[in-house]
């Protein structure tokens, strides 16, 4: 892989990007430091929905999963055009659309209006931020001319600095910071492409012409998800996996037949410090039942201190892997045709 390879086909710089990430983070960071929010009850709040679809709602996820362990009452990412039958007065919703255009996410904000849901924007404008203002709605303005998949640190960072500042969940600042000084660190080693140490590249080089598919525990459900999507979007290639121990009592029988379509996956294993003893047993166990079929099985595990930094140095990996993968396959990483190419005609319709 070369310089002028990677500059032929990273035509809007993703490369740039990815490698400033912790730069976005602390950006996000700020503007969540900044931010002033009308005065709301906690002990009024029943539950939290966050509403988003695609790049914007994988924020959530990464939410959802920070807070699962601390927070007393249900959180839901919502990726519908209609809101749960829960969601009342009592409900806090966050509208997340990076476009600020998402239909289905505009469609679940007329609803929160509708049922009078507490709500907060955040968005880089469009028809969100312009109902928003209309209705006397908070919203957050984060910085726009990015792909939405790429906001990682705005999608998630604001929404985590916005659950301290109401008070759901304690000052997390340290463990911010720490997972910023991580991705600065990582930063160095994955965008020196050429280098033998650099792991991205070589995970990309063994999914290669292959059909990935990511298995972890459900401690790690989220980097699942953002592996599998960033695969798809960035390297435009399908993508699968499942989750211990659920795939234990059902997938696993399937690695029996089809030896041929076998023997062109290639698997991630994504394991945590935290995963259950048992998870961990049976990750050990399925492993070796996956290298008979398989053309690699790839074990990654975080080094991080908290689950917070582990979580963002496994996605941030699988960005990166993404990006590799896309330029073996000759693909700039950035766009996305076939989606424009859906909303175009769901828009004429």
């Amino acid at each position: 892989m070369t310089e002028e390879q990677i500059r032929s086909l990273d035509i809007s710089d993703m490369y740039g990007v990815l490698k400033d990430f912790h730069l976005q983070i602390e950006d996000a960071v700020r503007i969540s430091g900044e931010v002033i929010l009308p005065a709301i009850d906690k002990s009024s709040i029943s539950n939290i929905i966050i509403n988003g679809l695609g790049g914007s709602a994988i924020g959530g996820d990464f939410v959802r999963s920070a807070v699962q362990y601390e927070l007393n009452i249900p959180v839901a990412v919502n990726r519908n055009y209609d809101l749960p039958s829960y969601a009342t007065k009592n409900t806090l919703c966050f509208v997340s659309s990076y476009s600020g255009n998402t239909e289905e996410t505009i469609s679940t904000f007329k609803q929160s209006l509708e049922r009078g849901c507490k709500i907060i924007c955040i968005t880089s404008g469009g028809e969100v931020s312009k109902l928003a203002e209309s209705n006397g709605i908070p919203v957050i303005l984060i910085p726009e001319g990015l792909q939405p998949r790429c906001a990682l640190g705005y999608s998630f960072f604001v929404l985590y600095g916005l659950f301290q500042k109401l008070g759901f969940i304690g000052d997390k600042s340290d463990l911010t910071q720490a997972t910023i000084s991580s991705i600065r660190n990582l930063s160095g080693l994955y965008s020196d492409f050429g280098n033998s140490s650099n792991t991205a590249e070589i995970i990309a080089g063994k999914l290669y012409g292959k059909l990935p598919v990511v298995y972890s525990a459900d401690i790690l459900d989220v980097v699942n998800l953002r592996w599998r999507g960033q695969l798809s979007e960035n390297s435009k290639v399908l993508a699968y996996g499942s989750l211990y121990p659920e795939m234990n009592h059902n997938e696993l029988v399937g690695w029996k037949g089809n030896e041929q379509i076998m023997s062109n996956i290639a698997v991630i294993m994504l394991k945590d410090t935290d995963d259950h003893e048992r998870n961990k047993l049976r990750m050990d166990i399925t492993g070796e039942i996956y290298r008979k079929y398989a053309s690699s099985v790839t074990e990654l595990q975080a080094g991080g201190k908290s689950k917070l930094e582990r979580i963002f140095e496994l996605t941030y990996l699988g960005d990166w892997v993404s990006f590799y993968l896309a330029i073996l396959n000759n693909e700039d990483p950035t766009p996305v045709k076939v989606i424009q190419h859906l909303k175009q005609k769901l828009s004429e319709n």
